[in-house]
């Protein structure tokens, strides 16, 4: 089969500052402190990811999922190793994302699509649906500054789903929003796998994540401790019995009931 997504030997690293102000910096010279520390977010991590394979990218805050999703959409660099994509890449990988707050829901759907690839006229043909999925109402006419983190999601993800793509990239998206809209996006994505393209997609929640994915990465403090089957990485991970899990029985009811419907 053709590889989708291939990750070779990648490391990024960051520098964390101490000290804010040339004076703080100044006086902790004197004092023989550190003014600060490089890190590294990712280290020497490997994989392939066959097109349409459905990808889990779980781990602890802190692992390194974040950026690794940020490698692998272009938006940002590693410092060592290479990251080889085939074909267009689309998705969510931050809230409000590619969102510029002093334009109106509208005027975002028409920026946000652009950036993510697609025409004017593609985006035109879409706008309704975009619109639908979103479901912000009265909102779509008011600067998006003034929108909620959960509004935000709405929107975000309603552009990226209806984008023309091969990888679809999803980072936290179902963490903010109430139990309808992440009913909506499960179904979405279901159907994005339905469609043959290739899934990334990154959370916590150890029910949904078996339930998409066939196929999990662990991060740990930047490097890949696992790949292999869903069940077993979330074993991996202790999830499988974690009595505060976000996923509820009745979320787990809701899913089951919404793939009946689908």
């Amino acid at each position: 089969m053709t590889d989708s997504i291939v990750v070779r030997n990648v490391s990024k690293k960051f520098t964390m500052r101490y000290h804010r102000t040339l004076k703080q910096m100044t006086v902790a010279l004197l004092r023989s402190q550190d003014i600060s520390d490089t890190f590294y977010a990712l280290s020497d991590v490997s994989f392939s990811v066959q097109q349409g394979e459905s990808i889990g990218l779980m781990g602890l805050n802190g692992s390194g999922k974040s950026t690794l999703l940020k490698i692998i959409n272009g938006v940002m660099k590693p410092d060592e190793g290479e990251v080889l994509a085939r074909g267009r890449i689309a998705g969510l990988i931050a809230t409000g994302a590619g969102f510029h707050p002093q334009l109106t829901g509208r005027e975002n759907i028409y920026l946000n699509a652009a950036i993510l690839g697609m025409s004017e006229a593609d985006t035109h043909r879409k706008f309704d649906d975009i619109v639908e999925f979103a479901d912000i109402g009265k909102f779509l006419e008011t600067p998006v500054g003034h929108y909620s983190s959960g509004m935000f999601s709405r929107l975000g993800f309603a552009v990226a789903v209806h984008t023309d793509s091969d990888i679809f990239l999803v980072d936290e998206v179902l963490a903010v929003g109430d139990k309808p809209f992440k009913r909506k996006c499960i179904a979405r994505m279901e159907e994005i796998k339905r469609e043959g393209r290739t899934l990334f997609y990154v959370s916590h929640s150890a029910p949904s994540v078996q339930r998409m994915c066939e196929r999990v990465l662990v991060l740990e403090e930047g490097k890949l401790g696992f790949d292999g089957p869903p069940r077993e990485g979330i074993r991996y991970l202790k999830y499988d019995n974690d009595p505060d899990d976000v996923s509820s029985e009745s979320d787990e009811a809701d899913d089951d009931e919404l793939g009946a419907d689908i």
